[in-house]
């Protein structure tokens, strides 16, 4: 279980955060939506302890994770899947070493145990015959893919990806979409992820949070977003689908 209490974040005088709360559905995934600026992003690096709040606390399974030292925190890291945006994927490395680097930094397996855990991940995401590839030499949907793989090494229990469909076309949009849903309910992991994408809203939304001027303005599943009368929320759903039917015709 992860939960946010009252979480407040500054830097300087600008309060980015104001006084946040919400509780996260197990095996599930829950979605963060906002325009840009809103502090849906600062507020996903506060849960995962890149940054720390002024004032609240962040809760997994009942310890405070925001007030452990840097020991106890990595403990509960070991727990956690990443998924960044763009991807995030090493250069240098090539995909299998992208995805044993967690491997090799939280785990005792042997090298071996490691490879299988790698082949396991990358067929789980539809992925062969690329262990040997670089990044450069893949494409934006496979390295997303891959990101994924990374980030579900560990065997997580809890899973964040942060605008995992930028830069996609819609179709593979929905590729990783459906992977991220079902690698969720398959190992029952509690996802959280970041996006303005209502496609993905829509989609995958089992829970879904609206911050909104650094302040949660609503929240509840996919369905009950067609009903709202929240202004803010509509005006953000409505400005969101117009510029994908706008996309359209150019």
């Amino acid at each position: 279980m992860i939960e946010a209490r009252n979480i407040s974040k500054h830097f300087g005088k600008l309060k980015v955060l104001d006084n946040i709360s919400v509780k996260f559905e197990e095996g599930k995934t829950n979605l963060i939506i906002g325009q840009s600026g809103s502090g849906k992003t600062v507020f996903l690096k506060c849960l995962i302890g890149l940054f720390d709040p002024e004032e609240g606390e962040v809760i997994y399974d009942d310890i405070i994770f925001n007030k452990l030292n840097f020991s106890a925190k990595k403990e509960i890291r070991k727990k956690i899947g990443m998924m960044f945006q763009g991807g995030a994927l090493f250069d240098s490395a090539t995909v299998e070493e992208n995805i044993l680097y967690p491997l090799n930094m939280f785990t005792k397996m042997s090298y071996e145990e490691k490879l299988d855990r790698v082949n396991f991940c990358l067929n789980r995401v539809n992925i062969i015959n690329a262990n040997h590839l670089y990044p450069s030499e893949i494409s934006g949907g496979m390295k997303k893919r891959v990101a994924l793989a990374r980030a579900m090494a560990v065997k997580p229990e809890y899973l964040f990806c942060d605008e995992p469909n930028s830069g996609l076309d819609p179709k593979t949009a929905i590729v990783i979409d459906n992977l991220i849903k079902e690698i969720t309910e398959e190992f029952h992991i509690t996802t959280i992820v970041n996006t303005h994408d209502m496609n993905s809203v829509m989609e995958i939304g089992a829970m879904v949070i609206f911050i909104y001027e650094g302040k949660k303005y609503w929240e509840g599943t996919n369905n009950e977003i067609l009903h709202t009368d929240n202004k803010e929320l509509n005006e953000f759903v409505f400005a969101n689908n117009l510029a994908k039917q706008v996309k359209k015709f150019h």
